[in-house]
């Protein structure tokens, strides 16, 4: 087994700083046993919108960017809020734009989800990235309900959850798919 550090690129949903979704990620982030680095993504809010006339040679350079830390991932989070019943428009416009690219087949992603609601975005979210390919690591989905509580609530339920080690464990079942415990 390689001692390679394990790079997760997380993709938020949500473009809120204050957003739970993102306080997830950072909660995430920052419960990773050594060995594994998380970058939470600062690209989606900037993607132009999605239109398959730009791709090719006429890809907006932002988008190779946002490309590129994907194909260099060892694998991806997804942390999507439920907005109108579906997924948000920047975070599916973004992975409209790799729809067709090869950076995305087979990678490995995991799902957070700060909501003890939202089945239907989850759908809706697992259907779209194993449509583009992505394997959906089931066994590594984490879930808490910090949607709808105070600031001081959800920091104690983050807080819980690395005491725990409930996110180590998510993060722990993620990395052995790709082949380090």
């Amino acid at each position: 087994m390689s001692d390679k550090q394990l790079t997760f690129y997380a993709l938020c949903g949500s473009q809120r700083r204050a957003s739970t979704n993102r306080a997830l990620l950072e909660a995430l982030r920052t419960a990773a046993a050594n060995g594994i680095a998380i970058e939470i993504c600062e690209l989606i809010g900037d993607l132009p919108i999605f239109n398959p006339d730009r791709e090719g040679a006429l890809t907006p350079e932002i988008v190779e960017r946002f490309a590129e830390k994907i194909r260099l991932a060892d694998g991806l989070i997804v942390a999507c809020p439920e907005y109108a019943h579906g997924i948000p428009g920047g975070l599916k416009n973004a992975l409209d734009w790799l729809v067709s690219r090869s950076e995305v087949p087979f990678k490995p992603v995991m799902i957070a989800h700060s909501s003890h609601r939202g089945e239907l975005v989850l759908s809706q979210l697992t259907e779209v990235l194993t449509t583009m390919s992505l394997r959906v690591v089931a066994d590594a989905f984490v879930q808490l309900p910090l949607v709808g509580k105070t600031p001081q609530a959800q920091n104690a339920l983050l807080s819980e959850a690395k005491s725990s080690g409930l996110l180590q464990e998510a993060l722990r079942r993620f990395a052995e798919t790709i082949g380090r415990p």
